[in-house]
């Protein structure tokens, strides 16, 4: 999948049905189009988790996979640069 088709899946990825998980993944959502090819895949291999996982690495209720730890960082501090 090319990074355009990825980051165009990600807002759509984000949407949860959840609020918290709405509003913790509003920024990635809105900054999507800028991410990269690896980044892009990284962000939808974390969004194919549960809701319940996502929350509890969100929240550091549970500790995220290493391939995760970044991207988890990365939204808990709003997906600011």
């Amino acid at each position: 999948m090319d990074a355009e088709h990825a980051a165009r899946r990600i807002p759509w990825a984000c949407r949860r049905g959840l609020l918290e998980l709405d509003l913790w993944l509003a920024p990635l959502a809105r900054g999507s189009a800028g991410l990269g090819a690896d980044d892009s895949a990284r962000c939808l291999a974390l969004l194919a988790e549960s809701d319940r996982k996502l929350l509890a690495w969100l929240e550091g209720r549970a500790e995220a996979p290493r391939e995760f730890r970044p991207l988890i960082e990365f939204i808990r501090k709003g997906c600011a640069a």
